[in-house]
């Protein structure tokens, strides 16, 4: 696979993993609108929300364990 279908399936993998896919749509859907987003290539703005909801579940579940 080239660069961009590795990214592609390691994105896809984690989200299914960790069960986070309807949370990353969500994600991309909210940062449609913000102006800061608009103009970023499809690749930076999935990387983005992927570490934005991985970030936001991760600090979720320490959270509970506390």
């Amino acid at each position: 696979m080239g660069h961009y279908e590795d990214f592609w399936y390691n994105i896809h993998d984690s989200l299914d993993k960790m069960n986070l896919r309807e949370e990353f749509d969500k994600q991309l859907k909210k940062m449609d609108n913000q102006d800061k987003h608009r103009y970023k290539d499809t690749r930076d703005r999935w990387s983005y929300a992927h570490d934005k909801v991985v970030k936001r579940a991760t600090k979720k579940k320490k959270v509970q364990h506390s």
